[in-house]
Formats: structure tokens, sequence, C-alpha cells
């Protein structure tokens, strides 16, 4: 397929969360345009049915690809992935990465043998987390709990504001109390938000567990699948938002670290 040197690739989330995805594509792919779009008129994901993520992501989409002509799609986000991915790729004609929780890596990681999932209340209740247990868990035990309270936290935080410490220590006070968690030496992050908390939760848990999260795995995976074509950016990288660009407010020095143009209205 003949792909134009300047197509970007297609980052999308509910919020700035899959910057941390963005992060780790830029050190396997630095050369290759991308378009970030952040869906903050729909944010958050976690507390919206199935049928609300599914026709909201798969619609934004697919308007998406049409306008800015993607080379590939990336679903920077555990909620909207393990919900819309098959329909987002029934839509679009291009290659489509979703991000799903690190179930696999952790399991070859732990020594305990027990495991926690921190993610949204959407994403830990799906059949295909129960399935990523089941296929790649290698006999481990997996304790989820749902802290969308953190998604916010990271959103702040990435703005400048404080994070508050009680709401990280909630966090592992409620994995610790379930059945086995004080042995938990092992730790998913399961929304692509969350790894922008990894300095909080790693005071929190201890150097003794280990955070481990999608984005490498997902970076590595859009690179295979665009080995071999051009870049040739156009300019600075675009950061898209749904709804008033007044929601971008206070982000102005997180995307000009990562090489972003001013925000953008979609």
């Amino acid at each position: 397929m003949n792909v134009e040197a300047a197509s970007p690739i297609l980052l999308f989330d509910s919020g700035v969360g899959g910057l941390t995805v963005y992060d780790a594509l830029r050190k396997v792919l630095p050369q290759a345009p991308v378009i970030y779009a952040a869906d903050l008129a729909g944010l958050p994901y976690g507390t919206k049915s199935e049928a609300q993520i599914a026709a909201r992501v798969s619609g934004l989409l697919g308007r998406m690809a049409e306008r800015f002509q993607p080379r590939l799609a990336c679903i920077a986000c555990n909620t909207a992935s393990t919900i819309a991915l098959g329909m987002v790729r029934d839509v679009l004609a291009i290659p489509v990465v979703g991000t799903v929780p690190a179930i696999k890596p952790a399991a070859a990681l732990t020594r305990s043998g027990t495991i926690g999932l921190v993610g949204t209340e959407a994403t830990i209740r799906q059949a295909y987390v129960d399935d990523l247990e089941a296929r790649f868990g290698n006999g481990t035990r997996l304790l989820r709990i749902a802290a969308p309270e953190l998604v916010a936290a990271a959103e702040a935080k990435l703005r400048g504001r404080a994070v508050d410490p009680a709401l990280i220590a909630d966090v592992h006070d409620r994995l610790a109390a379930m059945p086995g968690g004080e042995a938990i030496d092992t730790l998913v992050l399961a929304c692509t938000h969350f790894p922008l908390l990894a300095e909080e939760l790693a005071a929190a848990f201890g150097p003794q567990v280990t955070q481990v999260d999608g984005a490498e795995g997902i970076a590595r995976r859009i690179a295979d699948l665009l080995a071999g074509q051009d870049f040739a950016p156009a300019g600075p990288n675009r950061f898209i938002v749904t709804g008033p660009l007044t929601g971008a407010a206070g982000l102005e020095a997180a995307l000009t670290a990562r090489g972003f143009g001013p925000a953008e209205a979609f």
C-alpha cells in the first residue's frame, strides 16, 4: 500500500492518558507525524455504558479518519479498546491498534503469583479482561479494582496540579484488603492515564511492587505494522480536542515538551 510520507498516525483517547503511548511511540518512530485526539467532551469513559462508548468511539474515529486520512489509528484507551475495537476495525479501512490490560507481561514478571489490576469500572467488568486472564494469567491470582478517580488525578497532574495522596493510598488499601492482597508484587495499570501517576503509585505501594503498562508493547506493534514506510512531518504534531478548547487549558507545557503545536478544536 502506498502511503503519503506526511500521512499521520492517529492516536485517540478520552483524555491525556494516551500521551503515555505517544511518549513510547516517539522512542521507536521519532519521525512519524502524529495527530493526537483527546475526546475531552466525552471524558470520562469509565462511567459510561458499553453501548454509549461503542457508538461514540466508532463514530468519532470514522469522522476523524475521513478528515485526517491517517495511515494507522491507535485507540490509546483500555476502556474504549476492550469495548469498541472490533467495531472500529469494521468501520476503518486502515490498521487499528488497541490497548488492552498488560496481564500477559505481568504474569511473566510476578514472583508471588498475585497481581493487582487497576482500571476504570467499564474496563474491569469486561469479558475481554476475563479472557486475557484465562489465556495469559498462567495460573496467577488477579485482583481487580476500579479507580476512576485516578483518571481525573492524572488529567490534573499533567496540568500542573498536585495529586491528593489520599486517593493513591485508598487504591493501595482497597487492593491490600482483598483476599491475598498483601502478596501483590505486580500492578497492572489498565488505563493509559495511570502511568502518569507512576511516582505517586510507587510511593504508596513500595519498591517491591512492579508497575506494568502496555505503552511500550503498543508502540512496538505500531512500528511493526508500519515497517518500511516513509515519514516526513509537515510541521509540529497536532493535538486535537472535542468540545471547547478551554478543556485543554493548562496542558500547554506538557504539549510543548512533546513537540505538539497549540491545541485545536475538532
